[in-house]
């Protein structure tokens, strides 16, 4: 699989990996654990779990935690998001996961972190649906604020890194961690200020994105969607 950032030596030609993934058009956590695996130059295999009930016992079998992503290397699996940006920052450390600077990376980490275990009320109000796009869109009021701190995020990260991506010219975890986000902020019509209009635009227009989007815009449009967050 083709990657836009490791060349040479640097890529991780691991025939023994493979990346349970769900719906491209609805898991966000899908597409977070697929960016990161391209990101780190690991050539895998998609392993697609089709939304239905006999699918959901199946990943019951694979994952004990029943979400995706999960990330088989050889002899390791990681089923979750940041344990999976660890994993492929230890095998990889060239591919830049994580900021190198001290202060920057603890920033990073941070407000992955935050995307990780927040945002619920967002993720209710503004799920991710790569298809549809609303001219607008009224936000339920409990979601205003995660959608306020999302703002405050890439505001603060963009003023200590100077962009276009939240920390520097390359795109690392908390990109990944926030591109399904930029998605919605489309999907849904959220307005931003230019400057962070610009960056959901870097995102969108990422090779990677466009690969993703692409496969999504392809699944039928009826599916059954697991009881997990996606």
């Amino acid at each position: 699989m083709a990657d836009h950032y490791l060349s040479g030596t640097d890529w991780i030609a691991m025939t023994q990996a493979t990346l349970t993934i769900s719906s491209k058009n609805y898991s966000s956590w899908s597409l977070r654990g697929w960016l990161l695996c391209r990101m780190a130059g690991l050539d895998f295999t998609e392993m697609l779990v089709e939304m239905n009930d006999e699918a959901r016992q199946e990943l019951l079998l694979l994952s004990p935690s029943v979400l995706v992503p999960r990330l088989t290397h050889e002899d390791v699996t990681v089923w979750d998001t940041l344990a999976i940006a660890d994993y492929l920052s230890e095998i990889a450390p060239k591919a830049g996961l994580w900021p190198t600077e001290r202060v920057a990376r603890a920033l990073c980490r941070s407000v992955s972190g935050e995307m990780h275990s927040g945002f619920h009320n967002l993720r209710s109000a503004l799920p991710m649906n790569l298809k549809a796009r609303h001219a607008s869109f009224k936000i339920f009021s409990g979601a205003r604020p995660d959608v306020e701190r999302v703002k405050t995020i890439w505001t603060d990260c963009l003023d200590a890194s100077g962009g276009p991506w939240l920390f520097g010219k390359a795109p690392t975890v908390a990109d990944a961690m926030y591109a399904p986000v930029c998605t919605r902020f489309r999907t849904y019509a959220v307005e931003l200020e230019p400057r962070l209009a610009a960056y959901v635009e870097t995102v969108l227009a990422w090779p990677l994105m466009r690969e993703w989007t692409e496969g999504a815009v392809a699944e039928p449009d009826e599916i059954i969607e697991l009881e997990v967050e996606f």
